[in-house]
């Protein structure tokens, strides 16, 4: 079938559908009689998680991610509206708790993407001064191998736990020209940078996710919400597991799935694999003969110095608050952006005084740094209205009756299912810490104390940060891809595999914690299982290569 019969035959389905919902809209059109204490046929069913599961499905089978995206939220408004065409364009841009103008003026939103086009600028900027040149041509004197760009970008992932947007976009701009002139792919890279994001910050007691798990604790509760944090570490199977893993693939060189071909390629010369490179001609370095490698390590430095400073500010530290409180009370969004730009304001003065772009070259890379944070910001604003319309259906209303009904049943199997539960329903809503405030209170009320209610609460904790780690929907998993330049798809796609084999492991583990109900035990066991499946992949991945 020609590509013309092709379009022409969507262009036919598409009406048709269309004039099924005018003939729906206007049969339901006059039964909305009041907004505010209106509630939809699908709230709190099955069908709340409908329009993610569309979304998600369809970008990984068409490899397009808006539309994908845009069918979603497109599906799910159909539904909050009942099919009423009229409320279901006010639900997608106007609705005042999930529309996307709701989204687009939310603080908090909007400091990410202004930090993210900060960040943009000054990555067009260490470029142009030969910052990013010169520290390429360093590493290669430095680091040797392809094992050893790997290492080296996971360390800093590790070191820069403070938060995960910040941990994605600086690792991603600082290692790209590493690790593209040692030819490891961007679907790589963009693994290392999410594997090393949130799953770092989840077990760090001094990070925004500490602090999101410890705001979840009710006030009520009678618990300490950071004690209880400290405590789910060693029980934190899934992040525990993804850094050993990580570990292991770099080391023996080992690759499977869609991954091993990017790798393959990536070892010829072709980073991207797919033709979908939509950063390609951004990540050009620029050679510049004045450009120095302090050109890039200095302002990367102050831009880490500046948003740990503005974070602890934004949570009163410089008002006598303590450091870990003052971390804990901390706005990440508006610390950030105050971060990032002195960062940025640094840059210009010591651009200016080193003299090594113009004035008119600076005032050039604002635009071209906004151009380049384009696709991250179009998918972010995506995401965040889809998992609003999501929130509108009762998804999480939904999955939280889900764990009560079947606590009664499997208490001892209760941290594998919550795991379970809490991938889901981050995998869907593309959300960790909106699936912290609605598990762990439900979690509290099931174990009010002991060894079940912490493990529990780091099944939750778990959870969420592996349907994070797996949904192309996730905050995190965009900005992974925007740090590394890597197609949106790609990196989802090549990341799959690799999230759930750590997945099903700890599936497992939690199954053998809730028996044993020993901390040490339960996560000797799991590290010996952990070693064993990745072992046998290493064995089968060398018995392909013999056929």
């Amino acid at each position: 079938m020609s590509n013309k019969i092709k379009k022409k035959l969507c262009m036919a389905v598409l009406l048709v559908l269309l004039l099924i919902l005018v003939v729906i809209s206007f049969q339901t059109t006059g039964k909305i009689e009041n907004l505010e204490t209106y509630q939809p046929d699908a709230y709190a069913t099955i069908l709340s998680l409908l329009p993610p599961v569309i979304a998600i499905g369809l970008a990984l089978i068409t490899k397009e991610v808006y539309s994908s995206l845009f069918v979603g939220i497109l599906a799910g408004a159909l539904l909050y509206s009942n099919f009423n065409l009229e409320l279901t364009v006010h639900t997608i841009f106007f609705q005042e708790e999930g529309g996307m103008l709701a989204q687009l003026s939310d603080s908090w939103n909007v400091g990410i993407l202004v930090f993210l086009v900060i960040l943009g600028m000054m990555v067009a900027l260490m470029n142009k001064a030969g910052g990013s040149a010169a520290f390429g041509k360093w590493s290669l004197k430095v680091i040797h191998t392809r094992v050893g760009a790997q290492l080296v970008t996971m360390i800093l992932g590790i070191v820069i736990f403070l938060d995960d947007y910040f941990n994605c976009i600086t690792v991603g701009n600082v290692m790209r020209p590493v690790t593209d002139r040692h030819q490891v792919s961007r679907a790589k890279l963009a693994y290392i940078i999410d594997a090393t994001a949130a799953p770092i910050c989840i077990i760090a007691p001094i990070s925004s996710w500490a602090a999101a798990v410890t705001s979840s604790v009710p006030d009520d509760s009678g618990i300490n919400g950071f004690t209880t944090f400290l405590k789910t570490i060693p029980y934190n199977y899934y992040a525990i597991f993804t850094l050993i893993m990580v570990i292991f693939l770099v080391v023996t060189k080992v690759d499977f799935g869609p991954m091993k071909q990017h790798e393959l390629n990536a070892v010829k010369g072709d980073l991207f694999t797919t033709p979908e490179r939509p950063f390609k001609e951004d990540s050009d370095v620029v050679e510049n003969p004045k450009g120095k490698m302090s050109d890039l390590l200095l302002p990367v430095a102050i831009l880490i110095v500046a948003c740990i400073v503005c974070m602890l500010y934004t949570g009163g530290f410089f008002e006598g608050v303590d450091f870990v409180t003052a971390f804990g009370n901390s706005n990440a969004s508006v610390g950030l952006v105050m971060g990032s730009f002195i960062a940025l304001m640094f840059t210009f003065f010591y651009y200016m005084f080193r003299d090594v772009i113009s004035f008119e070259a600076f005032m050039s890379c604002i635009s071209e740094g906004f151009k380049m944070m384009v696709s991250p910001i179009l998918i972010l604003t995506f995401a965040w209205t889809l998992s609003g319309i999501t929130s509108l259906l009762g998804a999480n209303i939904y999955v939280g009756e889900l764990v009560l009904g079947s606590a009664e049943a499997f208490q001892m199997f209760l941290p594998a299912v919550i795991f379970v539960v809490a991938a889901g329903l981050a995998f869907a809503t593309g959300t960790s810490w909106g699936t912290f405030g609605i598990l762990i209170p439900i979690v509290l009320g099931v174990f009010p104390s002991g060894e079940m209610m912490v493990l529990s609460i780091a099944a939750c904790l778990s959870g969420a940060v592996c349907g994070d780690h797996c949904s192309p929907i996730s905050d995190t998993t965009i900005l992974a891809s925007a740090g590394s330049q890597c197609h949106h798809v790609n990196h989802v796609t090549t990341q799959l595999p690799y999230a759930l084999t750590v997945a099903g492991v700890s599936f497992v583990c939690y199954i053998i914690a809730g028996v044993l109900k020993n901390m040490l035990l339960s996560l000797g066991i799991g590290l010996v299982l952990l070693f064993m499946v990745l072992f046998l992949i290493r064995y089968l991945a060398g018995k392909k290569e013999e056929q």
